[in-house]
């Protein structure tokens, strides 16, 4: 706020009462990754994005990637990360690599936040039997260790939500024999935040958002409700990456998240403008039942 007026300030803080009061006490799920997390100066705005959502009354609930890092670590034992269709494979040291890693990437959020002052507890979807999976398979091809949810027992966020802890979870989740499985982040997410019914779902990306056109910036979509984004999920205009997303999106809102946010994690401060402001950032997709209140030009 450099530059600003003592009223000007005092103007923002007010754009973000009605917010304040929408989503007090309400649950909002971030999946924070990318670029996000590559930047030591993103990170930390991310971070204290979220100390202060946690301070100004609501129940932010991070749930984090580190795929970057992964590949990293992948290439300094001298193997080389393979991919298909997006989904990394994962063979049993890759598998024990990648937890490895999460766990180390875990860890160092939850500092950040106790550097904030505030209560953050790390855990993985193996913790209190979080997030138990079965193997998924890509387009039929095994993958290696790669899970996908099929059930999610939240009893141990809501717990540490009541005793005041920002809850960080790492997507390493386990099947019937309680064998560990690498999660993709995104899904992660979103199985959780169904889970806890929680009130937003927030996806960091590097994207800006939702566009009709990818090449068109200025076709950037604002706001979707949930016919909207199925039309353009069949439509066959949305680009490979954006794809899963949206079905993400989608299926969260029809399990009763109410409103789920795609917005670029390298964007400054992207939680607070997001949340807190008229205008907004990123995109929106909405429940049918849920009004607009972007007001912004």
């Amino acid at each position: 706020m450099t530059g600003m007026t003592s009223l000007e300030k005092a103007q923002v803080l007010i754009e973000a009462l009605p917010y304040i009061q929408r989503f007090n006490k309400k649950i909002i799920v971030i999946k924070y990754g990318g670029s996000a997390m590559a930047d030591e100066n993103l990170k930390r705005m991310v971070i204290q994005d979220a100390v202060f959502l946690k301070l100004a009354g609501f129940k932010p609930v991070i749930v984090h990637g580190g795929g970057k890092e992964i590949s990293s670590w992948i290439n300094k034992v001298g193997k080389k990360p393979e991919f298909v269709n997006g989904l990394r494979v994962t063979d049993a040291e890759t598998m024990e690599i990648a937890e490895m890693v999460l766990n180390k990437v875990n860890k160092s959020l939850v500092q950040l936040v106790g550097d904030l002052g505030v209560k953050a507890a790390g855990i993985s979807g193996k913790d209190g039997f979080l997030l138990k999976c079965e193997k998924k398979l890509s387009d039929g091809k095994d993958i290696g260790f790669v899970g996908n949810v099929t059930e999610v027992d939240p009893e141990l966020i809501f717990d540490l939500l009541e005793k005041d802890f920002l809850p960080i979870i790492c997507p390493i989740g386990f099947d019937d024999e309680h064998t560990s499985y690498n999660v993709n982040a995104d899904d992660a997410a979103c199985a959780i935040a169904k889970a806890l019914k929680a009130e937003k779902l927030v996806f960091l990306t590097d994207v800006e958002g939702v566009y009709r056109d990818f090449n068109d910036k200025s076709s950037l979509i604002s706001e979707l409700h949930l016919n909207e984004a199925k039309q353009l999920i069949t439509s066959g205009i949305m680009g490979g990456g954006m794809l899963p997303k949206l079905n993400n999106c989608v299926d969260a809102v029809e399990s009763g998240v109410s409103r789920v946010h795609i917005m670029d994690g390298r964007t400054p401060h992207c939680l607070l403008l997001e949340i807190f402001t008229d205008k907004g950032i990123g995109t929106a997709i909405l429940s049918e039942n849920e009004p607009e209140y972007y007001k912004g030009e």
